[in-house]
Formats: C-alpha cells, structure tokens, sequence
C-alpha cells in the first residue's frame, strides 16, 4: 500500500513547471501492481474514480502533464537551432497565432543587434520563402501592422553618440502623441513609429530618461495597457523591466500556459540579455522541477551566447 509520503511525492513531481524525472523513477520503478493502485486511490490530482470503481486518469490532468514533458524538449531544441533560424521560427508563429503573440515578434525585433535581426530576416527567406514583411502585411489587418514592419525592417545605428538635443525634442514628439488625443492613433502617428523604428537604442535610452524627467512619469507609464507600445518601449529602452515582467508572469500560481512557455523562450534565447541585465534566478528556481530546472539554471549560469 502506498504510503501518504509517496502519493505527496507523487503529485510534488509534478506540482511546478517541469518534472521530477528522478523522483518519478524512483517511486514508479519501485512499485509494484498493489502499490500503483494505492497511489492512483490517493492521488485525486491525476486519478478520478468512476461509479465502477475504476480508478482512471483524469484527461485534464494528462494533457497539463504532456505539456510538461514537453518543456525539457522545446528547451533544447530552442537552444540547438542556429539563432537566425530559432527567430526566424518564433516570429513565423507569432504572425500565425496571432495579436496576443506579437510580444514575441517585438522581442526578437527589439532585443537583438542590427546583424542578429539582418540574420533572422534572411534565414526567413530560406526557411519560409517570403520575407518577414510580406507575412506581416498579408496577416496582420490591424493597427500594429505598420509598427512591426517598421520594427522588424530596422537596421539600427549601433555606435555611441546621442544627440541629447534631438532626444529631448523627440521626447516631446512621443509625449504629444500619446496624451494629445486618442492612444490608439499612436500606431498611426508616422513621427512616433520612425523614432521607435529608426533611432539607435542608445538614443531611445536617452529619449526615455529626457521624458522621465519633462514629464514626471516614464514612457512606459503612460503607456500602462498599451500592450504592443509598451512592449516595444521597454525591449529598446528597459529590457530588464520586460524582462523581469514576462518571467514574473510565468511563475504566478495562475499563469497560463503561454505566459508558461514564455519562461522558456526568454531564458534560452535571450540568456545574453538576462545576464547582461544582472537577472538572479531566485524567483524561477523554486518551481522548477527536473532536468527541465537544470536546464535552465544551467543556461542562464553559462553567460554569454557561444
């Protein structure tokens, strides 16, 4: 008969993002006929009992558990694939899955060096044979069409030098667009979406500390449930805040699958960035589980991409 300390082991394996392979072995290698039956008895987490008898698993269960088996799996093949295809892959399917996705195709628009980016719109052609643009325009019908093009289509200065003048002048640019009417017309504002697009990052830092400091709020506040904008901003200007954000997200007791997987793809392809910032795992490594755990800690400890 199963002990409560195995049915609680048992369902601890796989109570976080991730599974406790070693601990799945140990009880399950380890037990014989009687004793899985008592454990499916006792775990109502992943066994339900018919009107039969009949100790069954529980469907929803099974599903949530596929998907993390599935997690140690995306992780390394995400950390396998040359970088130019893996962007290029996460943007194909963010254009495909559709508006609560475009985050992704920020991300990869935002947070990467010119070449990085150049790279990922060529292997798109080889990969897909139509260039990243084209799928934005024949996909996304709304708003954010124009801001992604322009994101994505950027080859940005990447030197030192700030003209702390213009700065300050496009600061003013933004701060009149978002709260001189509509926020919605933002997306349409052509000024707004060449200095997002266009300048280097170093300026749109400068940009964002001069609105800071006219405005007594940052740009991203007054962007607070802007969703794209706010997103954009951040990758240019606090990527650490985005970051921290996303990652925060996926370790809420409620968080959705997706806000889930996002815990995967930040950490793997943007372990450069996180290290950059001086992200400390604290808050992921208490609930992850397993060789998927491992995995992670180990890639975001290993510093910089090779």
């Amino acid at each position: 008969m199963a002990l409560p300390v195995d049915v609680e082991a048992l369902e601890k394996a796989f109570s976080g993002i991730g599974v406790d392979e070693k601990s799945l072995i140990s009880i399950l290698t380890n037990s014989n006929e009687e004793h899985k039956k008592s454990l499916r008895k006792g775990s109502s987490k992943l066994f339900i009992e018919d009107e039969n008898g009949f100790e069954r698993s529980d469907q929803s269960s099974i599903k949530i558990l596929k998907h993390q088996f599935k997690r140690f799996r995306d992780a390394v093949v995400l950390s396998i694939q040359h970088p130019w295809e893996r962007d290029a892959r996460l943007i194909e399917k963010a254009i495909k899955k559709g508006p609560k996705h475009y985050n992704v195709i920020v991300e990869m628009a935002c947070t990467r060096s010119s070449d990085q980016l150049l790279g990922a719109r060529k292997a798109y052609h080889s990969l897909f044979h139509h260039s990243i643009e084209e799928h934005l325009v024949t996909h996304i019908k709304g708003p954010e069409r124009k801001l992604l093009v322009a994101l994505v289509s950027a080859y940005r200065y990447e030197g030192p030098g700030v003209n702390e003048d213009v700065a300050k002048s496009e600061a003013q640019i933004l701060y009149e667009a978002i709260n001189n009417g509509d926020k919605n017309k933002f997306l349409d504002h052509e000024d707004a979406i060449m200095i997002l697009a266009t300048r280097s990052k170093q300026h749109l830092q400068a940009l964002y500390q001069h609105y800071n400091q006219s405005y007594d709020k940052t740009l991203a506040q007054d962007l607070e449930g802007e969703g794209i904008l706010k997103d954009t901003v951040e990758c240019l200007c606090t990527p650490q805040t985005y970051f921290t954000r996303v990652l925060e997200a996926a370790v809420k007791e409620d968080a959705d699958e997706e806000s889930k997987r996002a815990l995967t793809r930040v950490i793997v392809t943007q372990k450069e960035q996180l290290v950059k910032e001086g992200f400390v795992p604290n808050k992921i490594q208490d609930i992850l589980l397993g060789l998927y755990k491992d995995f992670m800690l180990a890639s975001i400890a290993s510093g910089d991409i090779k």
